[in-house]
């Protein structure tokens, strides 16, 4: 099985204090965590190591059966818009003015939350939804014109 994210489940470790430069692979499976750490140094480098990380990964994915795999990122049942992390917001502002914006959420890192939204009235319905989407996918902000 190979999933669409080359790094899906590894981490890069570079921590000089503790003299650790290497790679983590951590997965769970129904309650079970799986986990390895590829050091730079005994691989022969960086690049080295990434690889015996995705070798491990990926050799351990293939012994996962269809079911047992996560559902990283999957949709939702309370998803209507197909693509995580993008959602239709509708503010109701003074005098009853109706406001409604395609919104992007991602996480740049460990206990952050960024958003974005794109105005229906001013980019219409598919641009502001093809924004947020791109907006999600890049990770970033785009600044709006």
């Amino acid at each position: 099985m190979k999933d669409t994210t080359d790094t899906f489940a590894i981490t890069r470790m570079d921590r000089a204090d503790s003299s650790t430069f290497g790679w983590q692979v951590r997965l769970q499976r129904h309650g079970t965590r799986y986990a390895k750490y590829f050091a730079d140094r005994g691989h022969g480098g960086s690049e080295q190591s990434l690889d015996a990380a995705k070798k491990w990964r990926d050799d351990l994915l293939e012994k996962f059966t269809e079911d047992d795999r996560a559902r990283v990122c999957s949709r939702s049942s309370r998803n209507s818009s197909g693509v995580v992390g993008v959602s239709k917001v509708t503010i109701h502002g003074a005098q009853g003015v109706t406001y409604h914006f395609w919104q992007a959420t991602w996480s740049p890192g460990p206990g952050q939350r960024k958003s974005i939204r794109f105005s229906v009235k001013r980019h219409g319905e598919k641009e502001a939804f093809n924004l947020a989407v791109q907006a999600r996918r890049n990770g970033t902000g785009i600044k709006k014109s």
